[in-house]
């Protein structure tokens, strides 16, 4: 038992090091990375109006010992480590450890907040479907969760906070100022969290336990937990991946509302090259990830109980969503309309006189600061945004599958991943590679995976621990046959509709990067930076912020609604190719039936 133990934990251990290690180490690499001089950097930070003489850059460099080179600092940084020492900041002048250990309390009571308002919303997402014991489309939980987080934290701020006056609009000082801030956080959070859980539970209230239970008279409300219990364990990991995501993530939201969390912490410590306390901060996020995917790999043991470690699993059979071709076909309509008007007009003519317009005919979405046309830049924004992040989604679906049948190593490097603030990895990457819309790409996709591979190898391991399974080893199936005809058929189909669920969260990653000037840059129309530019004025024209948080929504309900339909199409023809065979089988009764067209026909889909 001690050696399986070794053996499940050595892998993950082992890679989380090595990632933890290696972040680290680029972390201390940024003064060099960014091909600025950290002195001048410093000095900026340190005092805006002084001088930068030589004398007063080498007296800098001298008093960081920049001259060392960054092993030497990095060495000296990691000896203070293990004497519990963060070092000192070098534009305060101040230890490290109060500011993180400060900056990481204040995050950590904004998530719990803000998780708790996504578990309440997932809840309102999750309930109809057990009512009604089927599911549906899932396009609006996709558009919630495709909602802009800084968007929300604005249109939140105007209008509890200064319009009706009922709740603070900045700063931290008690419980009523977490109010706005988890809202928005929470939204977003709640509406993916609510999808992949309701996306989940038809095939389980499907299965013949639950019509027993209820002939016997169970209660409806022992019944849902049961089924609950049944769909969680391989949602589990998301769940605290989500929650860290909360913490680091939160930059946006934490600086419309002037929020003093980690996450701002550590980009104003990238910003200003302040290395101890943007180690420090790194450190701490990544700490934050390790516990939480530990924890819920102990919450899914404990959920699943012996029957993991046992291969007595059984997996409910797929049950495809019958969803009306109006909803996608309406959203693509819509979409396609708006876009191709759009590409009919010119996206950088700029009009002084006709700034701020509302909608009208000559204007259908109106102008934004400048005087150009909304509708125009939405148009022709459309495939850089979109085709950026279906790409990046595309090359993280790949990713994660591939990782998800090395659950020891996803697990470790998806850990490391996750707590990685998207900005931090954008000025990481901008600093080797410059800004633009490459490099935010590959920001993103560094740390677009870890959701997707946790699901994978959730999946994974239980579909090898399946009774199934067991069997199809002892009738001499081959691993290969096992391997491509039912474990990746069953991880396949739900780790790619948790994909498509996140392609408008991608979109808005790029687009906080392109705010940060490490993506796109002006005056290129693209979504992000529609949203950004407007968020200035969007109690005074709201409809040019509007515009394209309202085409992300739609896109999102696009993917989500048309990957349903399409997955209840071959779920159909599935089925009567099923029954054809089951009619000619009682007609021919002594027709013999192969163990392959068995394996073929047995249902493993998870």
């Amino acid at each position: 038992m001690k050696r399986s133990v070794r053996k499940s934990v050595g892998p993950s251990g082992s890679a989380r090091f090595v990632c933890l290690i290696a972040v680290l180490a680029v972390v201390g690499l940024l003064p060099w990375l960014s091909g600025r001089d950290p002195a001048l950097t410093v000095l900026r930070a340190r005092s805006a109006e002084q001088e930068a003489t030589p004398e007063a850059l080498a007296a800098i460099r001298e008093d960081l010992g920049l001259g060392a080179g960054p092993l030497s600092l990095l060495g000296d940084w990691a000896s203070g480590l293990l004497r519990g020492d963060l070092g000192t900041s070098w534009v305060s002048g101040t230890d490290v450890l109060p500011s993180v250990v400060s900056g990481l309390q204040v995050s950590l009571g904004l998530m719990g907040a803000a998780f708790a308002v996504a578990v309440l919303l997932a809840c309102a997402l999750v309930a109809p479907v057990l009512v009604r014991s089927r599911g549906s489309a899932g396009a609006f939980a996709a558009m919630l969760a495709a909602v802009p987080e800084f968007l929300l934290a604005t249109v939140a701020l105007l209008v509890c906070g200064v319009w009706l006056g009922w709740l603070p609009t900045a700063g931290w000082a008690g419980p009523e100022y977490l109010v706005l801030p988890a809202i928005a956080l929470g939204v977003p959070a709640g509406g993916l969290l609510g999808r992949l859980v309701a996306d989940a539970l038809p095939a389980v209230l499907d299965e013949r336990w639950v019509e027993l239970w209820r002939g016997a008279g169970v209660g409806r409300a022992r019944v849902w937990t049961a089924a609950l219990r049944r769909v969680l364990p391989p949602l589990v990991p998301q769940f605290g991946m989500v929650a860290v995501g909360l913490t680091g993530g939160a930059v946006a939201v934490e600086t419309v509302f002037a929020v003093p969390g980690i996450g701002r912490t550590a980009l104003g410590a990238a910003k200003s090259q302040d290395l101890p306390l943007l180690q420090g901060s790194v450190l701490v996020l990544l700490t934050l990830g390790l516990v939480a995917g530990a924890l819920a790999a102990l919450v899914r043991r404990r959920l699943l109980g012996p029957a993991l470690r046992d291969a007595g699993l059984t997996l409910p059979p797929a049950r495809p969503v019958r969803t009306h071709p109006a909803v996608p076909l309406a959203l693509a309509a819509v979409l396609l309309v708006t876009i191709g008007w759009g590409l009919l007009r010119d996206p950088y003519a700029v009009d002084t006189t006709a700034r701020l317009l509302p909608p009208s005919w000559v204007h259908p979405l109106g102008t934004d600061g400048l005087g150009r046309d909304v509708l125009a830049r939405l148009g022709h924004g459309a495939a850089s945004t979109v085709g950026t992040a279906a790409a990046v989604c595309a090359l993280s679906l790949l990713v994660s599958l591939a990782l998800g049948f090395v659950p020891g190593v996803a697990a470790g490097a998806a850990d490391i991943a996750n707590a990685l603030p998207p900005v931090i990895v954008g000025i990481l990457v901008a600093a080797a590679a410059g800004p633009g819309t490459g490099g935010a790409a590959l920001a993103v996709a560094v740390i677009s995976w870890p959701a997707l591979s946790a699901h994978a190898a959730a999946l994974v391991q239980e579909v090898r621990a399946s009774t199934f399974l067991t069997a199809q080893r002892a009738i001499g199936a081959s691993p290969s046959w096992i391997l491509t005809r039912h474990v990746l058929p069953s991880v396949a189909g739900p780790v790619a509709r948790h994909a498509v669920l996140r392609l408008p969260g991608i979109a808005l990653a790029l687009a906080a990067l392109g705010f940060l000037g490490l993506g796109a840059q002006p005056p290129t129309p693209e979504w992000g930076l529609l949203l950004d530019e407007s968020r200035a004025y969007v109690e005074r024209a709201p409809w040019a912020a509007l515009a394209p948080a309202v085409a992300l929504a739609l896109l999102a309900g696009l993917a989500v609604s048309g990957a349903a339909y399409a997955e209840g199409q071959r779920g159909r023809r599935t089925g009567r190719r099923r029954a054809v065979k089951a009619t000619r089988t009682v007609q021919n009764p002594t027709n013999t039936t192969s163990v392959k067209t068995v394996a073929e026909e047995a249902p493993v889909d998870v």
